[in-house]
């Protein structure tokens, strides 16, 4: 099964994810792939799969990922052979993918394997301060960048099967692992 999560920059993706993965058996996640440059905190192999421009154009027309789409200005996508690998080994696995990358991993995947969406949700003054207490620390141009998609990413919240508001951790992460473990 893949469990999709998704949300605005900021939305606590990436925390819910690794605690996920922390507390629940058979419970992995897969690296996106991206050409964006490292930023601190960031573990080679294990955060994303790095790669330059071409390298990830030449992937594309390889079609050795699933989806991909142009996010802050640079490309992410969702590797076939990674996912491919874990499903067969009986995990489910956990992926924060934007907006746009749930939709299409849904056509693509949803006859194939049990595909659950989540989209967590945070009010938007709430954001924008975690986005400026962030370790990787975007600078006032970026935070507007992410801030400008917020409006156009909550527009997508029907397209999910699961609405969380993210405004408390411990209790976000339950209603994940709840949902998980109901459709396993």
């Amino acid at each position: 099964m893949l469990v999709i999560l998704s949300g605005v920059a900021g939305a606590g993706k990436d925390t819910i994810k690794k605690e996920v993965i922390k507390r629940m058996e058979d419970v992995v996640s897969i690296p996106s792939i991206t050409d964006r440059p490292i930023r601190p905190g960031d573990v080679p192999g294990e955060t994303y799969i790095f790669v330059s421009n071409e390298e990830f154009k030449k992937m594309i027309d390889n079609n050795e990922l699933y989806e991909f789409d142009i996010h802050h200005n640079h490309y992410y996508g969702v590797p076939k052979k990674y996912l491919n690998d874990k499903i067969k080994e009986g995990k489910t696995v956990i992926k924060d993918v934007d907006v746009n990358g749930t939709e299409n991993l849904v056509k693509i995947l949803k006859k194939d394997m049990k595909v659950v969406t989540i989209f967590l949700r945070v009010p938007k003054e709430e954001l924008r301060k975690r986005l400026e207490n962030r370790v990787d620390k975007p600078d006032e141009k970026e935070i507007e960048l992410r801030l400008g998609r917020f409006d156009f990413e909550e527009s997508k919240m029907s397209n999910y099967d699961y609405v969380i508001d993210n405004v408390n951790q411990e209790e976000t992460l339950q209603k994940v692992m709840e949902i998980i473990r109901k459709n396993r």
